[in-house]
């Protein structure tokens, strides 16, 4: 009987996978020409003009820059400056008085930094108030975090603490409640830090002077730097993406437009103009670049001052920053969908700056942009190779991304050699700014989701200070980026994602022409090791 079933079962078995994948194929053939093929022939269409959407805009604004940098005047020209100096008689009753704020939430390994760089500002102490905005839960950072604001008021510094019985509004809510204590009422300018940024001594007195000479200004921008970009590959991939923002985006808004988004901190804001503007609102998780539009719409100018620059901490761990990248993606697209008919309707800006608001700012920049990076490279481009009637111009998927690529590395000259790998973790995150950008535009359940980038001090502080200690008995070393246990780091989607592109990849091996399967197989490997969550663990070449 044991013979008879291995000489039947095995062939039965092959019969019915024989019969069950002509079926399969048979089904594939009867809805790839009326289904597939034109569905596909239209993504690769809708892809093509967001590409072109996207080069257009990257084209610009290198054009605009290297005339910014050739030939427009420098802020101190373009605009009137003179530094404030104290009077002999008058004393320093010619500063204005600035408000510091510094929002915080569970920051155990900040708050020191932060407090300190606060009160040691270069800035007579009788005309500066530090506001600490402590929303923090957990009652032992409160306690240390109150301890050292009354550490420093004890030296003689006006510092306050200030807590609230809830949450509400998030940072929004902080800020704005802290304009409302009757103790900042006298301020006319304020200053916002996160609870990671270290401004310089001389912040103040370099951005203030823009504001009290020239009163049609709200906003003057500083740029950040980051104490730990080379942490890890992570933060050196960030690092990229950031300095292009600064040394492009914000350059070109600040000299054409006299308008960008605010970055949410290490900026100085005109008081008047946050009250005229309607003051701090929480309807979305960028409650920064809400307020500047704002502002603008009611002709409010805006300075970006690149040599201003504020040391701040770029998240180390994976998850952190797909956190903080969901807040970014779907902040801006859910703002767009609040306010596009506002810009529409709006009467006191031009024309021509409703085009830049809404198109160039939003639509590009923070839809367009990830929309055509994830679709096209990750969806479609490999959805091609499965369906060889559809075509892909060798201009769309090889000349324009080559072009936009190397525009988009001009702002960190140091990094070309990791820009092959920055396109692929692009691609990565792609995936997630994609679906961020729906969930802002749908107003979906996550649009409001509002979590604290998580921050662990300056690694290599941390690690002189560790090494330092060894030489102590009896005394531990300062703790390093927890670990975190290997199920933690799981993330399906970016897995799912590296399988299907594997497939693709070893079907373009064996049955394409085009060769996709070498830039599929890297992209593979990107994926899966997201996926596995080792980006962060990964130290890169200098």
């Amino acid at each position: 009987m044991a013979e008879i079933s291995q000489k039947i079962f095995p062939g039965t078995f092959q019969g019915v996978r024989d019969e069950l994948a002509g079926q399969i194929g048979m089904m594939w053939e009867l809805i790839k020409a009326p289904l597939i093929v034109p569905l596909l022939k239209l993504g690769v269409y809708a892809c093509l003009i967001m590409s072109l959407m996207l080069f257009m805009e990257r084209v610009y604004m290198g054009i605009v820059i290297i005339l910014v940098k050739l030939f427009w005047k420098k802020p101190e020209k373009r605009y009137k400056f003179e530094p404030l100096q104290e009077d002999l008689e008058m004393g320093s009753s010619n500063f204005p008085v600035v408000l510091i704020q510094i929002p915080m939430f569970n920051e155990r390994e900040v708050y020191k930094v932060s407090i300190g760089a606060a009160c040691g500002l270069s800035w007579p102490s009788d005309r500066l108030v530090i506001q600490v905005l402590d929303d923090s839960t957990d009652p032992a950072v409160k306690q240390m975090v109150e301890t050292e604001c009354q550490r420093w008021a004890s030296k003689g510094i006006n510092i306050t603490y200030q807590i609230r019985e809830n949450r509400t509004g998030y940072k929004a809510g902080a800020l704005k409640e802290g304009l409302k204590r009757s103790y900042v009422k006298h301020c006319e300018y304020v200053a916002i830090f996160d609870a990671d940024f270290r401004p310089e001594p001389d912040y103040l007195r370099r951005a203030i002077p823009f504001l009290v000479h020239n009163p049609q200004i709200a906003l003057v921008q500083g740029r950040w730097r980051f104490v730990n970009s080379d942490e890890c590959l992570l933060t050196r991939m960030q690092e990229m993406s950031l300095d292009y923002h600064f040394t492009v985006e914000q350059e070109v808004g600040s000299s054409t437009h006299a308008f960008f988004g605010f970055n949410g901190t290490a900026g100085v804001w005109r008081i008047a103009a946050i009250n005229e503007a309607g003051g701090w609102k929480d309807r979305t998780t960028v409650e920064d670049m809400d307020l500047a539009v704002r502002a603008s719409l009611r002709g409010w100018k805006f300075l970006y001052l690149g040599d201003l620059q504020v040391k701040s901490e770029l998240p180390s761990t994976f998850n952190a920053f797909r956190f903080q990248q969901h807040r970014w993606s779907c902040g801006p697209s859910n703002l767009f969908r609040k306010m596009v008919m506002e810009i529409i309707r709006n009467k006191k800006v031009t024309l021509w700056k409703k085009v830049y608001v809404i198109y160039s700012f939003f639509v590009v920049r923070k839809i367009v942009a990830h929309w055509v990076t994830f679709m096209f490279y990750c969806v479609v481009l490999p959805l091609t190779i499965l369906v060889p009637e559809v075509h892909v111009p060798i201009w769309g998927a090889v000349y324009i991304p080559s072009v936009i690529t190397i525009l988009n590395s001009v702002g960190t000259p140091r990094s070309i050699h990791l820009l092959f790998y920055w396109i692929l973790f692009e691609n990565v995150m792609s995936l997630h700014r994609t679906k961020a950008t729906f969930i802002g535009l749908l107003e979906a359940g996550r649009a409001n989701e509002w979590v604290v980038t998580e921050k662990l001090g300056d690694s290599a502080t941390k690690n002189k200070a560790g090494d330092a200690s060894k030489n102590k008995t009896n005394t531990k070393a300062p703790s390093k980026r927890p670990r975190s246990k290997f199920t933690d780091r799981i993330h399906t989607l970016e897995l799912g994602f590296g399988v299907f592109l594997f497939f693709c990849g070893c079907y373009d091996f064996v049955h394409g022409k085009n060769n996709y399967f070498i830039y599929l197989f890297l992209q593979t490997l990107s994926f899966l090791v997201a996926g596995f969550g080792y980006v962060g663990t990964i130290i890169p070449s200098s």
